[in-house]
């Protein structure tokens, strides 16, 4: 379902350790909104949600409620620490079209 690219582990696992919790995982979801209908919400959870499903990529816990699933199939998380900014990516490989920021898609 989700992949998690070996940068965007490195920084998830960073990130936690920051915090002092090891255990947390990154919930990944689909919401309603943006310049293209659709955009990806990223938040670090302490646990997954009653109907979440737990996906385990590259030693991370990622997780993904029953709705945004059906957006995420097949979706790469990167993470880019370039010159003009930091930050994770999606690439959602069923995106018709994005936004031009790339923060919004539509399918």
């Amino acid at each position: 379902m989700i992949e998690v690219s070996d940068t965007a582990a490195e920084k998830i696992r960073s990130l936690n350790e920051s915090e002092g919790d090891d255990n947390r995982g990154l919930r990944v979801a689909v919401v309603g909104g943006g310049c293209s209908g659709f955009s990806y919400k990223l938040e670090f959870a302490e646990g997954p949600g009653e109907m979440d499903q737990i996906i385990e990529s590259n030693g991370v816990n990622v997780f993904v409620d029953p709705k945004s699933s059906l957006y995420l199939n097949g979706v790469t998380l990167n993470f880019d620490d370039g010159l003009m900014g930091a930050g994770f990516q999606v690439v959602n490989p069923n995106a018709r079209t994005t936004c031009g920021c790339g923060e919004s898609f539509s399918v």
